[in-house]
């Protein structure tokens, strides 16, 4: 634990808030404008139908980018760990901020498929919508303590950052690959 007024304590104090603050007001504008898209509405002229494929390559990248951070970091290869990660985090923001503007630029698209797969994509969708509310908060702290060398506290927090950022990197591509034949 640090001691009051060591570097640790003064970046904590201000960064631990920042993550706090984020990880909140992220969600709550999310869910706001799924909740209420007509309040929220905003026609940026942009072509719905490339914004679905744009995201699942975001999120297939990320996916890739988190394994090959994996292979990096059981290679000892901190450098190439570090700047895979952070392209990584840096590809979900894009995906995050294009989301939002996806969705105060068109209705949404009900989902056709019928039976058994119905069934299936809601599971995905729901797992992948619930499990990505933990994954900004867990990302930027395992971020955050990488980027200080704190190390141990890093590897505590990766080990339920990763498994989680990756499942909703990849649920994201198979929410696509359901959707595609809607869009």
């Amino acid at each position: 634990m640090a001691e009051a007024g060591t570097p640790e304590n003064k970046r904590d104090k201000i960064y631990i808030p920042l993550i706090i603050t984020l990880s909140v007001v992220v969600p709550l504008a999310v869910a706001a404008l799924l909740l209420f898209p007509d309040f929220f509405s905003v026609d940026f002229g942009i072509d719905r139908g490339t914004l679905p494929a744009f995201h699942a390559l975001l999120n297939g990248s990320t996916a890739v980018l988190l394994l090959l951070g994996l292979w990096f970091i059981k290679g000892r290869n901190i450098t190439a760990h570090r700047n895979t990660m952070l392209i990584a985090f840096g590809l979900s923001a894009i995906f995050l901020v294009s989301y939002v503007i996806s969705k105060l630029n068109a209705d949404p698209i009900p989902f056709g498929g019928e039976g058994w797969i119905r069934g299936l994509y809601f599971f995905v969708l729901i797992s992948h919508i619930l499990l990505s509310i933990p994954v900004l908060p867990l990302a930027m702290l395992a971020i955050y303590r990488g980027l200080a060398q704190e190390y141990a506290r890093h590897r505590k927090i990766v080990r339920w950052a990763y498994p989680v950022w990756l499942y909703v990197a990849i649920t994201g591509v198979l929410v696509y690959l359901f959707m595609q034949p809607y869009y």
